[in-house]
């Protein structure tokens, strides 16, 4: 493997973690404000949708950065569209 197909594999790895970490900020501001207001669900749902999508393809393909990085981000996505369906909908039905 040449030093260019490394820095590539490399850059590729980092960016498939960083794109899971980016999640992370929303997740702690729904945490703190505990409310949903102004957050998409169609958009993070539909996020989810296709990175599972992804997840099963790099599965087939035996694409394990690509799959290992995309299940990462459905794990923090998938956060925040639960936080987003909690927050929204069922928050709102239990009696404190």
């Amino acid at each position: 493997m040449d030093v260019s197909h490394q820095v590539i594999e490399f850059g590729f790895s980092v960016s498939l973690l960083v794109n899971a970490l980016l999640f992370i900020p929303q997740i702690v501001s729904l945490l703190k404000c505990k409310s949903a207001q102004g957050v998409s669900l169609i958009t993070f749902a539909g996020f989810n949708i296709i990175q599972l999508f992804t997840v099963l393809h790099g599965v087939f393909a035996k694409d394990y950065i690509l799959t290992a990085g995309f299940f990462l981000s459905f794990l923090t996505c998938g956060m925040v569209t639960w936080l987003v369906i909690y927050y929204r909908y069922i928050k709102k039905q239990i009696p404190l």
